[in-house]
């Protein structure tokens, strides 16, 4: 899965440690998540698309592999 969350992040001047706190969680697991090594649930890919104010799959895509 891939993901535009650094993107998103870049557009609303957002750090990894202000994203993650707006939905509680570690920087480590923002940063985890933008180098795709975590799947994030389907509760915090809600929080994240609330953030963002963007569908859940305007961030994140399937990839053929997936």
């Amino acid at each position: 899965m891939k993901n535009t969350l650094k993107v998103q992040r870049a557009i609303h001047n957002l750090t990894q440690e202000e994203l993650a706190k707006k939905i509680g969680v570690s920087r480590q697991t923002i940063n985890a998540m933008e180098l795709s090594k975590y799947v994030p649930s389907t509760v915090l890919a809600l929080k994240l698309a609330r953030v963002f104010d963007q569908k859940v799959e305007d961030i994140f895509t399937l990839e053929e592999d997936d």
